[in-house]
């Protein structure tokens, strides 16, 4: 977790996660949760076994599904 800032485009919140070798924030982190569940309980197997490199397309998937208008800023954040 090296990067300052949420990997998705548009997001300034500060980084609150891993997702393979990039960070996301808290409502980034929520949502990536969300879509792995929906994809099904093979999915968290999966990719708990996985390394962070293996994790990578993964995450490129589910970034693509992030509209840039949900994306929340840092200074919508608590104060």
């Amino acid at each position: 977790m090296h990067d300052l800032t949420c990997m998705i485009k548009g997001c300034q919140s500060k980084v609150y996660a891993p997702a393979g070798t990039h960070s996301v924030c808290r409502a980034h982190f929520l949502s990536y949760l969300t879509w792995r569940r929906r994809k099904g309980p093979q999915m968290f197997m999966r990719y708990a076994g996985m390394t962070m490199e293996e994790r990578d397309p993964l995450v490129g998937d589910w970034a693509n599904t992030i509209r840039e208008e949900e994306t929340p800023t840092a200074s919508t954040s608590k104060p």
